[in-house]
């Protein structure tokens, strides 16, 4: 199947300018369900009718699962499939805190393929293919050679699942913080991950995502010569929720094994 790439990256950028233009102050907010984190626009609905409409352009027979729609995790088999985030880190977009971005992994039978994130406000555009290596905006991109005790750790606090998943995040968040040089919250998975892939943080976790939260970005990680797995150290799951760590190759073993002596404690 022929990776589109600079079509593709034609779409988000156009994508990010509707980021850039929006205007909140009239309202457009909503709350899914009762909790108060877990925020939508009227942006991340009309962006993602944006991707799903141009992409479809490009690949007809494309399947589609997304954030803001019902999904059937069948369609991630197909030859084609795009998993979708329109705005990732919906919070910061709200809120006027300009870190969020726009994820699309592209799935083959199953496999990612291609991936990109784009963070519009600093006009970042991160992209991964296959085997292809990962660019940040047309430039190689490598992750750390860094010592854990002198990397950063970003990480992210499960927000919607505050009383499953708060203390166990922030536990794991002090271990790292205490071993490393330190430690940041961005609120974007897409950028955290994309970060550990240009070498600008060092590991990555959070207790539980969705696969349009990671699947450009694992993809990213990869080809920029980390490892990406779930908290067990297995391949993660794009059918469903879980958690995630990624790591350079110099810091993951030790990113697992705090991870695992928090989570058994």
């Amino acid at each position: 199947m022929e990776i589109k790439e600079k079509k593709i990256a034609r779409i988000l950028r156009r994508a990010g300018k509707m980021i850039l233009a929006a205007d909140l102050s009239g309202g457009g907010v909503t709350q899914k369900g009762e909790d108060t984190a877990n925020l939508v626009t009227v942006y991340d609905k009309s962006i993602q009718d944006y991707l799903e409409g141009a992409l479809l352009r490009l690949y007809p027979e494309a399947q589609f699962m997304a954030e803001e729609q019902e999904n059937d995790p069948a369609v991630l088999a197909a030859d084609c499939c795009f998993v979708i985030d329109p705005i990732d880190g919906t919070a910061n977009f709200v809120h006027g805190f300009c870190r969020s971005a726009i994820s699309v992994g592209m799935l083959s039978q199953g496999e990612v393929v291609f991936g990109a994130v784009y963070d519009p406000y600093l006009d970042e555009f991160f992209s991964a293919t296959l085997g292809g290596g990962a660019f940040l905006n047309g430039r190689p991109i490598r992750v750390s050679e860094r010592a854990p005790k002198d990397g950063l750790t970003v990480f992210g606090t499960t927000p919607y699942e505050k009383e499953e998943y708060g203390a166990v995040s922030f536990a794991l968040a002090e271990a790292l913080y205490r071993k490393t040089r330190d430690v940041r919250r961005s609120g974007s998975a897409a950028l955290d991950l994309a970060a550990v892939a240009a070498g600008r943080c060092d590991m990555f976790f959070e207790m539980m995502l969705s696969p349009w939260d990671i699947a450009a970005g694992i993809l990213l990680v990869r080809e920029a010569g980390g490892r990406v797995t779930d908290m067990d150290g297995a391949p993660p799951s794009l059918s469903g929720r879980g958690g995630v760590i990624a790591a350079s190759r110099a810091s993951y073993d030790f990113l697992l094994s705090v991870t695992r002596a928090v989570i058994d404690k």
